[in-house]
């Protein structure tokens, strides 16, 4: 079995409410965030960032991690046989999600060995320039909401090769390979009613599935409690991927998020349809209309609390500005609390489990009645 060499996730302060592993769905650097991507960036936040209070928590957020399945390689070889030369650091992140609309549209799927370059520089680290520049541009975006940033810019590879991966899913005897024969990977868990899911093509190409558990299954064992966030449309990889990783001993919790419709309608940023509704757009609006600790609090009462754990809410723009204005009044009202209790405060919204709850603990500034929010709570987790 391989093992690689990783850079250390980011760990919370030392705490007795155990050990808890937050890994979230790592959004592809291919296009603008849009307001599904929000929501899901923000609730993973608050819940980093209160968790982080009660128990001692790794955030592990890898992009390097994803960046050899083939949709983005492919994305990144289409670029270079239609685009040539260009600057990608000219370029905004609407233009190269224009470029990523147009790539997803192209019916030529890019042959195996035309990726291969591709994948064996990912898995050293290079980064194409389109996908650096989005990175880029993101960490200035998750910089002005307040929001941990768990290394975007940073190489960090799984703790698995692929055949690593391979080997040890086998171990667990939930591995069907037929690459002796020329044929694909399965992941195996036809023993918990679910069904055979393909992980690695027959010409080699892991998928989005193959990567979680190559950086999964070297650490999960080390935790007492994985968190999965991810789409709800990503649900059936993500039953899959809990049995696996419960298999290894930790408690696993599954947390989808439901995206967020425009004008009633869900569409996949593959599509567009992100213009004047990504991250960018909506930032530049609210800082000029309040202040940053205003912005970043209203931001999270409106994807998480407005906007809940489904969606069947289409993004409101009125509703985000009208949350501006709760924020601005709940900072203004904000009185002091003794730190020594926020830990109590904090586990109230846990419930079953070690992590606390966004929605949960986000809704809870909103009542009607009860004490005006205490400022340590506000500053530790949404400030």
């Amino acid at each position: 079995m391989t093992a690689l060499t990783h850079a250390p996730a980011t760990a919370g302060p030392a705490s007795t409410g155990g050990r808890v592993l937050l890994a979230p769905i790592t959004i592809t650097p291919s296009k603008p965030l849009t307001p599904s991507h929000l929501k899901g960036l923000l609730w993973t936040d608050v819940m980093y960032r209160a968790t982080r209070g009660v128990a001692d928590v790794t955030f592990r957020y890898s992009p390097t991690t994803y960046h050899p399945t083939e949709q983005t390689l492919a994305f990144w070889e289409y670029l270079d046989r239609t685009r040539g030369d260009t600057d990608y650091d000219g370029l905004t992140e609407e233009r190269i999600g224009e470029l990523y609309v147009a790539f997803r549209a192209e019916a030529r799927p890019a042959p195996a060995e035309a990726l291969q370059p591709y994948a064996v520089a990912a898995e050293r680290g290079w980064v194409h320039p389109a996908g650096a520049r989005v990175l880029r541009l993101w960490a200035g975006h998750y910089a002005a909401l307040g929001m941990h940033d768990p290394g975007l810019t940073r190489h960090q590879p799984p703790g698995l090769d692929l055949d690593g991966m391979i080997e040890r899913l086998g171990a667990l005897g939930m591995c069907l390979d037929q690459r002796s024969t020329g044929g694909p990977v399965y992941l195996d868990a036809t023993r918990y009613g679910l069904p055979l899911r393909q992980i690695v093509t027959a010409a080699g190409r892991p998928n989005y599935l193959a990567c979680a558990l190559r950086e999964l299954l070297p650490i999960a064992p080390d935790h007492d409690e994985v968190v999965l966030l991810y789409d709800t449309e990503l649900d059936p990889d993500y039953q899959q991927l809990e049995r696996v990783l419960a298999a290894l001993g930790p408690a696993v919790r599954r947390v989808p998020v439901g995206r967020v419709p425009i004008d009633g309608r869900i569409r996949s940023a593959r599509h567009g349809g992100w213009q004047d509704h990504h991250a960018g757009a909506l930032l530049t609006e609210a800082l000029a209309a309040y202040p940053p600790p205003v912005v970043r609090l209203g931001m999270r009462l409106y994807f998480i609390a407005l906007l809940g754990p489904g969606q069947q809410q289409s993004f409101r723009a009125d509703l985000l500005r009208q949350s501006m204005s709760r924020a601005e009044r709940l900072l203004a009202a904000a009185g002091a609390s003794d730190p020594d209790t926020l830990p109590a405060r904090l586990g109230r919204h846990r419930r079953d489990h070690r992590y606390v709850d966004p929605y949960r603990l986000t809704s809870s500034l909103l009542g009607r009645r009860g004490p005006a929010p205490a400022a340590d709570l506000l500053a530790a987790v949404y400030l």
